[in-house]
């Protein structure tokens, strides 16, 4: 476990417990981003297929989880999933990218959390024998500058959403 002391608040990122894999519901529709004066979807939109594979049946092979606790409440999650071209997440590259997943509580976002739980996902997947990992994001999250910070970087154009992909180590080519 990791501990990030900060002047407000100490975060600890520890992995996500399979008694808490439910959780991940609820990380997953907060990470739907809904712009500012839009109303957000209904909770129903976690049973659309397209997004209801980030979460169904976690804990197969390649799937990983971490979350941050301040105060001992989880207030933040990151996970990865490995995906198909027969299935393929919004952020697919191919079956041996990892998908990462990102979804801090309001209430803690733009206080650096985001940026600790993706480091420590990125080690946790270069130590799995990964070599990149992708994400999806909306064109107009404000989320984008952070991935880039991160060292992601825009790969693909897929309507109002970019892939990104970030390299773990050393690149081979």
């Amino acid at each position: 476990m990791q501990v990030i002391a900060s002047l407000k608040y100490v975060l600890a990122i520890r992995p996500l417990w399979r008694r808490e894999y439910a959780l991940l519901n609820h990380f997953l529709y907060e990470a739907i981003y809904v712009a500012e004066g839009e109303v957000p979807p209904p909770l129903s939109v976690l049973d659309d297929p397209s997004l209801r594979h980030y979460v169904q049946d976690f804990g197969r092979e390649g799937d990983y989880a971490l979350v941050g606790e301040v105060q001992g409440k989880v207030v933040g999650a990151v996970w990865v999933r490995l995906f198909d071209s027969h299935d393929p997440g919004y952020g697919f590259l191919d079956k041996e990218t990892p998908e990462l997943c990102i979804s801090i509580d309001s209430s803690y976002r733009s206080k650096g959390l985001g940026s600790q739980l993706i480091e420590e996902m990125c080690t946790v997947v270069s130590n799995a024998g990964y070599q990149r990992v992708s994400l999806s994001v909306q064109k107009e999250n404000r989320a984008c500058s952070l991935y880039q910070r991160l060292g992601f970087a825009v790969v693909d154009e897929r309507g109002d959403a970019y892939v990104m992909v970030k390299y773990l180590g050393k690149r081979s080519e």
